[in-house]
């Protein structure tokens, strides 16, 4: 699996101190803004910040005030929109909290309003309490096992079955927030199919990003042991015999796409941005380009790169300076120590090149780490192959490293993220406004699955459509 490697590719630069992409003073600074809300320093953390747009925020917070005073429930929750281009949703503390990635999914109000109380559902149940009893009884009961019987094996042993039972446990309790949720939405006067349609969407989602991955798209419906949510189609299933699934209610649709019109679908720019095969940082001003069959995924701790053969590219940047020379800190500081260091220039700068001791890891295939000092920062690159090209392929991602450079500051500022526009499908076709789509592949199926329907001429009896603009 391609997230197995991953972590294997990460752990070639184990000893480098913590790296981010992200910029903290950029991001600190949303929640100060007048109708942003303060998450806690925590939290925020661990979710990242509210998105910067105070009318949105106020939206999403009405629909979910409604959702909540309709049905009665008890305490204080604040639901907010988090930066956040993944489709994503989570609840804790009393806040709700929703990514803009998952608005540009949804089609009407209805959704998100399902979207809401699913969180909702698993506070009021108090799921996550829950969990966390269950996974101590879990630690306890394995502990208690091998000192019983004097064997770390048996521990073990039960900490694994245990830890399986809680898996299955939290898909339990993915369904029954399914089902409190469709309560919840037909108590506000939405539409019942709501909490459906909000699984199909995200069941595309997931079968879209599988393309992209290079991975049959119908295993999204199948999932493992470990997995701790339900399959998609498994919550469908489950719908199935509710009784408010299906009960008439308000879309509200012309309301939230006059509120999601113009929202950022990027990542967030102290984050960078992800163009094709290129990464381009307006904070840090930095880019690169990846070999051209590559997909890059930018996420808070760096981006990686995935090829079509499964080669490998991680990028990142240190959060503070390095002392003396890259070629010695690589050599006094990664274990195993790398061979053939050698000492270069990349975009003007120092630069330092090594490769991983040949048979340090069985099976692990050509691999290199490349260092560039980037101002005060130190930006690097772990680098995989091990395909049966390895050898020529560990050359074309070195040359891919090599492309970094430094953006000047006329080039930073003109980087701007792409946003979500609303638009009448009057005067034009399905494949116009698909051709429009600032994206190199998978036009038509990205346009299909942002407005959610199946095909074109579906799309154009839509009177508007979500597009994705420069």
């Amino acid at each position: 699996m391609v997230f197995r490697r991953l972590l294997v590719l990460l752990a070639l630069l184990a000893s480098v101190a913590a790296c981010a992409i992200s910029s903290d003073s950029s991001q600190t600074g949303a929640s100060a803004r007048p109708g942003i809300p303060a998450l806690p320093r925590e939290l925020e953390r661990d979710v990242g910040a509210a998105y910067p747009d105070a009318a949105l925020q106020a939206y999403v917070d009405r629909v979910g005030q409604k959702v909540v005073s309709q049905s009665a429930v008890s305490g204080n929750f604040r639901f907010v929109v988090l930066d956040q281009p993944l489709a994503n949703a989570h609840a804790a503390g009393g806040y709700v909290m929703v990514t803009r990635g998952l608005l540009a999914l949804l089609d009407d109000e209805a959704e998100l309003a399902a979207a809401l109380s699913h969180e909702v559902g698993h506070v009021v149940q108090r799921h996550a309490a829950q969990r966390a009893r269950q996974r101590q009884s879990v630690l306890d009961a394995a502990v208690e096992a091998a000192s019983s019987t004097g064997s770390i094996t048996v521990g073990r042993s039960v900490a694994r079955d245990g830890l399986l039972a809680l898996r299955r446990y939290s898909r339990e309790q993915e369904l029954e927030a399914d089902k409190i949720g469709v309560a919840m939405l037909v108590k506000a006067g939405y539409r019942g199919a709501a909490m459906a349609s909000l699984i199909d969407k995200l069941r595309r989602q997931g079968q879209l990003e599988l393309q992209l991955m290079g991975e049959a798209p119908d295993s999204i419906d199948r999932r493992s042991t470990t997995s701790t949510h339900p399959a998609p189609v498994e919550r469908r299933i489950a719908l199935q015999g509710v009784a408010d699934a299906e009960a008439p209610g308000a879309s509200n649709r012309e309301a939230f796409l006059a509120a999601i019109n113009g929202m950022s679908v990027d990542d967030p720019p102290q984050e960078g941005f992800v163009r094709g095969n290129r990464f381009l940082h307006p904070v840090l001003k930095l880019a690169f380009d990846a070999p051209r069959d590559f997909r890059l995924f930018n996420d808070t701790d760096g981006v990686l790169g995935v090829g079509r053969d499964r080669s490998l590219l991680f990028f990142s940047c240190t959060d503070g300076p390095t002392e003396g020379s890259l070629a010695d800190w690589m050599r006094n500081r990664l274990k195993p120590t790398p061979t053939d260091i050698q000492t270069t220039e990349i975009g003007g700068a120092e630069a330092a090149i090594g490769a991983r001791p040949r048979g340090s890891d069985t099976g692990l295939g050509q691999a290199r780490y490349v260092l560039i000092r980037h101002g005060d920062r130190v930006c690097f690159f772990n680098l995989l192959s091990d395909g049966p090209d390895r050898d020529q392929r560990i050359e074309v991602l070195v040359n891919a490293a090599r492309t970094f450079r430094s953006l000047s500051d006329a080039e930073a500022a003109a980087l701007r993220p792409y946003r979500l526009r609303v638009v009448p499908t009057a005067g034009t076709t399905a494949a116009q406004l698909a051709q429009r789509l600032p994206y190199l592949d998978y036009k038509m199926e990205r346009l299909l699955l942002l407005n959610g329907v199946d095909n074109g001429a579906e799309l154009m009896r839509l009177p508007q459509v979500k597009t994705i603009e420069p």
